[in-house]
């Protein structure tokens, strides 16, 4: 079985733990009748590679990237770069990340670097795009930086829906302490609809 990256491991903080239990709690809730059923929330999976694991695939992966892996998830070592996990709501057109970032994401002196941060904010608002519109690519990213990240802490990464106009999905994102006290970024971000053509032949 494939790892799903997006599970505790022994790297995550108790920040880290306390948020995913907050989620996660959310994601299954119990009726009265003590039944189980579907809560508000959504954990996604998360693997190291985007191809092999979805519907058809395996076959895609094997032409164009039988040697790639995620960004996001290629470094084997628990803790060192990106740990996050993803949950979204639908009935609010939602998506939140907790994100702990690791030493090898160093920018400023115990801080994290710009481009981690971009790197979280593409990846939360992409996979939020694709959760409403299907497969999208990234047409722009706009990102005002407000405060800096101390390495190794745990942040929260909120994404909601702006407006979709045709093949165009708009979304926006604020990246925040956990307990939302301070402001980190705040970006406006935009996503075209695309098909498999468009990443096989480039048109």
């Amino acid at each position: 079985m494939p790892r799903d990256f997006s599970l505790p491991n022994s790297s995550w903080g108790s920040e880290m733990m306390r948020m995913y239990d907050h989620y996660n709690s959310q994601c299954e809730v119990e009726t009265e009748g003590g039944e189980k059923q579907e809560g508000k929330w959504r954990r996604l999976p998360s693997y190291n590679r985007l191809l092999k694991y979805a519907t058809g695939g395996l076959y895609l992966s094997k032409m164009i990237q039988s040697n790639a892996r995620l960004f996001t998830r290629h470094i084997r070592d628990p803790g060192a770069a990106f740990e996050y996990v993803l949950f979204v709501n639908s009935e609010e057109q939602k998506c939140v990340c907790i994100f702990q970032a690791g030493h090898l994401l160093e920018g400023p002196p115990g801080h994290v670097h710009g481009g981690a941060i971009a790197t979280m904010i593409d990846t939360v608002t992409g996979t939020h795009a694709t959760v409403l519109s299907g497969p999208v690519m990234t047409a722009n990213l706009n990102i005002n930086y407000r405060s800096p990240i101390p390495l190794g802490s745990t942040v929260l990464l909120e994404s909601s829906l702006d407006k979709k106009e045709g093949r165009k999905t708009f979304i926006r994102c604020r990246v925040t302490s956990t307990d939302g006290s301070k402001l980190h970024s705040e970006t406006s971000a935009l996503f075209l609809s695309i098909t498999v053509s468009h990443l096989l032949l480039g048109v």
